[in-house]
């Protein structure tokens, strides 16, 4: 389980959403679980925002649910406004040719 206030809140609010996302379609824990190929428990301990179950887990709970592609965003390289900031950064001054493109 993870010590961070801040990653246990946000696996708590995660596992919160997700069980209301089920209950918004009016779908039982065992359904879910099944159509995730996960335990009821597991399925149960990511709702109660449980730090000790496997992403991997927890991308079946979604793909079960149908939320799967905001999954895939999560560490977008697009939606890294630090890493894009960083890179930025990195950009050099000026644009020198190379030798490739010194007959052009």
């Amino acid at each position: 389980m993870p010590k961070n206030a801040y990653v246990l809140r946000s696996l708590q609010k995660s596992g919160r959403d997700l069980r209301s996302a089920r209950m918004r379609r009016r779908l039982p824990s065992s359904v879910v679980a099944e159509r995730a190929g996960i335990s009821r428990n597991t399925l149960l301990g990511i709702e109660n925002g449980s730090g000790g179950v496997s992403l991997a887990n927890v991308a079946a709970a979604l793909y079960a649910l149908g939320l799967l592609e905001r999954f895939d965003e999560l560490a977008d390289q697009r939606n890294d406004s630090v890493g894009l900031l960083l890179d930025e950064e990195r950009l050099p001054r000026k644009a020198y040719k190379t030798r490739e493109h010194a007959h052009e």
